[in-house]
């Protein structure tokens, strides 16, 4: 891409009586297309955080919640449906205008990240997000779609909390849909290596997904599983007093039917 000065040097040599107001259009119409193809890296999971360019980008909290929730819309939506989820105790007009000043604040780093389609609002098309990268992982997970080499990093996208010090309705709502999505995917990674004789991997996979959510059973019945494919009967054991406890503990609830059958096929 040439220069802001290549452009004005142009401008002189094509017509150096009026280089000044070509040479003016012409750099104005190049910063703008050098905004247009910044890349900027938005991360959700574990916490905010904005890049352009490599560069740290620092916003104030009604920039970050707008940006948030922009990027985590699967298509453009409509500016007075993003005002009213963000500002629920305002009225219309007063919600509007908290949305006009959020996004007059998004575009102060200098790159575009949200764009406006008349009406409608979507996040930019250079934007990178962590959990839409995450989410069509999980996605292919369940599908059964994941190359071999994706296989042994993939545990390491699932495990992240959506804006964990975030308490929005529809922040909660998101990080619950990710997190079900997650788990489920988890699951399936770790019996996906457990079939294919992996047991590193698999053991590794079940034991994020119950480090994402300890009382949930069927992630304790894969560890399970995975040890008693490696021959360590012991703790497997050790792994099934562990969630029986949970369970009984935290819920007051007695193993399922498989936990017991392979808690049976231990002791006989």
């Amino acid at each position: 891409m040439p220069s802001l000065v290549t452009a004005a040097a142009g401008a002189w040599e094509r017509d150096p009586r009026s280089w000044r107001v070509t040479a003016a259009v012409e750099v104005r119409e190049l910063a703008l297309e050098q905004e247009r193809t910044g890349e900027s890296t938005l991360s959700l999971l574990n916490g905010f955080e904005l890049r352009c360019d490599g560069q740290r980008v620092n916003l104030p909290m009604s920039a970050q919640r707008l940006l948030a929730f922009v990027a985590l819309q699967e298509r453009p939506v409509l500016r007075v449906y993003v005002a009213g989820s963000l500002w629920t105790d305002a009225s219309e007009e007063r919600a509007a205008a908290s949305l006009r000043s959020s996004l007059w604040r998004l575009h102060r780093p200098g790159v575009r990240l949200v764009e406006a389609l008349g009406a409608q609002l979507r996040l930019a098309p250079r934007v990178h997000v962590d959990i839409r990268q995450s989410l069509g992982l999980a996605q292919q997970l369940l599908r059964g779609t994941v190359d071999d080499e994706t296989l042994t990093t993939a545990d390491l996208e699932l495990e992240g909390e959506l804006l964990p010090d975030w308490y929005d309705d529809w922040v909660i709502f998101e990080r619950e849909r990710f997190r079900q999505l997650a788990l489920h995917a988890l699951e399936a990674l770790a019996e996906r290596q457990l079939l294919a004789g992996r047991l590193r991997q698999a053991l590794a996979s079940a034991l994020a997904a119950v480090k994402v959510e300890p009382l949930r059973e069927s992630a304790h019945r894969i560890v399970i599983r995975v040890h008693l494919a490696e021959g360590n009967g012991g703790e497997a054991l050790r792994q099934y007093d562990l969630c029986s406890c949970l369970l009984r503990d935290r819920l007051g609830l007695e193993p399922s039917e498989q936990l017991e059958a392979l808690a049976a096929s231990l002791t006989h």
